[in-house]
């Protein structure tokens, strides 16, 4: 059984600009292409769980979200990394664009990335699973799916730790960067299963 990482985009491995309407402007930020190659090193799963409301709102297509994804792909393999899945969520109840303004159970912090990523990869270990994200949702969808939260302080973390930006959680760990979650996860899995030492 594999430990797993469910990874958010924008805010905690890219850079959070709002809605990137051209490609280009996707760029990681500092240590996330290291980090993701770590946990890759380490036989750690690293999983991509985003939510993306841009197609949604009608600002551009869903193709275009999948382009983003892959430029995200394409920047962390310069860093000799690369993500075990790619998953997200288009989904905005009430939205403009019709076919994508439902309610669903896949938009964080609700469970249905967490657990298409858990179906499609039965070898991932539901136990060892941690979420790393910039946002409340991604720390409430740790506490939904049992697994450990790590908040990081990039993108909308060091409001949500402040309380300005949606509500206040309490993850398992607060970080200020990707590169120090990832240390984290690495530690705590070291002291969870002293084998991987």
């Amino acid at each position: 059984m594999k430990p797993v990482v469910f990874l958010d985009r924008d805010g905690t491995l890219n850079e959070e600009i709002g809605y990137i309407r051209d490609v280009s402007q996707l760029a990681l930020i500092e240590g996330a292409g290291k980090s993701v190659r770590q946990l890759n090193e380490a036989g750690v799963a690293a999983v991509l769980i985003t939510n993306q409301t841009g197609a949604a709102r009608g600002y551009y297509s869903e193709d275009h979200i999948r382009h983003l994804n892959r430029r995200l792909e394409e920047l962390l393999a310069g860093h000799g990394a690369k993500l075990d899945a790619v998953y997200y969520c288009p989904h905005l109840e009430g939205a403009q664009y019709e076919p994508l303004a439902i309610k669903c159970n896949c938009r964080k912090p609700e469970v249905g990335l967490v657990e298409n990523a858990l179906r499609d990869f039965p070898e991932f270990n539901r136990s060892l699973a941690y979420v790393i994200g910039d946002k409340s949702t991604d720390v409430e969808l740790a506490h939904n799916c049992g697994a450990k939260g790590v908040l990081v302080s990039t993108g909308y973390g060091e409001a949500v730790m402040k309380g300005e930006y949606q509500w206040k959680v309490v993850p398992d760990y607060s970080a200020s960067s990707i590169v120090q979650a990832v240390d984290w996860i690495l530690a705590d899995l070291a002291d969870r299963i002293p084998a991987r030492a």
